[in-house]
């Protein structure tokens, strides 16, 4: 028994070594001879250059070009192009193209592709668009991707491949062996045989080395081995990719709820999701969202603002507790000059802590076991640090307006703020994960406002306090 779609990008022809610099990047000298053939509609020199590039490449060498040339690129390239190679674009460039080329050129370039694949290219299309494409499919090719749309996004469904081999019980290994040389209609590359039931219910694995050490006599259900690591369709992508990253896996089977087999995840795609799921974190950490490069300038300021607008909230509730000591300030004009430095000192450390904090939930490294221990470890950080930075800051400071007194009060502020900062560093991610809502994204703005209030808050009442002035 056999299900199989065409290779993918994996086996894409490896690319000329001129495509791409010392760097990594593009050469731009080929670009520019790309372009020049684009613009006299040369196709022969276009083939010639382009014609075997891999997905990757021909992925980055779209969005490099004007957005009418991607379109003539890929019709001049013709049965040379993989469509595979849109899934290495962003999401702006994939969505112009499609909607630039004939609708049957679509159809036809996702017909050609991997499930998965497939499924990546039709998820962002608008409903109507996704059934006319659908409706022009071969049968079983709407099934399977139509299956895997009705997946919720992120999960192993949405990535699953319908390439793979699988086998009764009761072949034995030489029936498999003459199964796999005469069918025409194998995955490109492979690494297991699954075995299932009549009822496709995954029973368990051959490893390919272990399937040609045995003899052909011998019967596929005394050297299979059961399936330890299967995942279920509606389990998270990241939880998968987790799986993948503890056990150094290649290929992993996923099964439905009644534990029949529907695909497998390969390790090319939980690559792409590891990827992912570090920017999506990187970036929600810096309030940009799911930001492209090749987003248009309203759209980039749209996403933005919305967070922007939350940091204007926290930075008047800082500016309020700055009121408080309005007298204060007043008397010492220095302490205004000052304040910004324990606040940065502050913001910096919390924000070091706190980056470490989300990866370690990330990652779930971090648990009820060794809360207490991550916890102690990041005061007596803090504490070090805060005492070092508050020695040297308060040196520079003592010196600079001629007041070693003043040196003792942003030194002591600085110290304070440190420790705060290591504990609310790692509570604040800790916290809003126990509520359910995401840590990458809401973390910052709290902890920089805690970090900024409690500088200011610190080294000002200190500063009242030791010099006697009106609060």
């Amino acid at each position: 028994m056999t299900q199989s779609e065409n290779p993918g990008a994996l086996h894409a022809a490896p690319p000329p070594p001129h495509v791409r610099d010392a760097s990594g990047h593009l050469d731009t000298d080929f670009v520019a001879r790309v372009e020049a053939a684009l613009d006299t509609r040369d196709a022969a020199v276009v083939r010639e250059l382009a014609g075997n590039l891999h997905d990757a490449d021909m992925g980055d060498l779209l969005e490099m070009l004007r957005e009418d040339d991607r379109v003539h690129l890929i019709q001049l390239l013709g049965e040379e192009f993989d469509f595979a190679a849109l899934t290495e674009t962003e999401e702006p460039v994939r969505a112009q193209v499609l909607d630039a080329l004939p609708e049957g050129d679509v159809v036809e370039g996702i017909g050609e592709l991997e499930s998965d694949d497939a499924v990546y290219l039709l998820e962002d299309m608008e409903q109507e668009e996704q059934e006319k494409i659908l409706a022009q499919l071969p049968n079983v090719d709407q099934v399977q991707i139509k299956r895997a749309l009705e997946f919720p996004e992120d999960t192993a469904g949405r990535i699953v491949q319908t390439d793979f081999i699988a086998v009764p019980p009761f072949w034995t290994v030489g029936q498999v062996i003459d199964h796999l040389r005469s069918s025409q209609d194998l995955p490109d590359s492979f690494y297991e045989l699954y075995v299932v039931d009549p009822g496709f219910h995954l029973l368990g694995a051959v490893a390919l080395d272990r399937l040609l050490r045995t003899k052909r006599s011998k019967k596929i259900s005394k050297i299979m081995e059961e399936t330890r690591h299967s995942v279920l369709v509606t389990d998270d992508q990241e939880d998968v990719a987790r799986l993948f990253e503890r056990y150094n896996l290649v290929s992993v089977a996923v099964t439905d709820t009644s534990e029949r087999l529907v695909g497998i995840v390969t390790v090319d795609d939980i690559v792409d999701v590891i990827q992912e799921e570090a920017e999506e974190d990187m970036l929600a950490m810096a309030g940009v969202g799911d930001e492209e490069i090749s987003d248009s300038v309203l759209e980039i300021a749209k996403s933005r603002f919305s967070w922007l607008s939350v940091n204007v909230f926290t930075a008047i509730f800082a500016a309020f507790v700055i009121s408080l000591f309005t007298a204060t300030i007043e008397r010492m004009v220095a302490l205004a000059v000052l304040m910004p430095i324990v606040a940065s000192m502050g913001g910096n450390s919390g924000t070091q802590t706190m980056a470490v904090t989300v990866r370690a939930i990330a990652t779930q490294e971090l648990n009820r076991r060794n809360i207490l221990r991550v916890l102690r470890r990041e005061l007596l950080v803090g504490l070090i640090n805060g005492v070092g930075l508050g020695f040297l800051i308060g040196a520079i400071a003592g010196g600079w307006f001629l007041n070693p007194e003043l040196g003792v009060v942003i030194g002591s502020a600085i110290l304070i703020n440190s420790i705060c900062a290591g504990l609310f560093g790692l509570l604040v991610p800790m916290g809003l994960e126990k509520i359910g809502a995401d840590p990458a994204i809401a973390s910052s703005v709290f902890v920089t406002t805690i970090t900024d209030v409690v500088g200011f808050f610190t080294f000002l009442v200190l500063a009242a306090w030791w010099f006697g002035l009106p609060y």
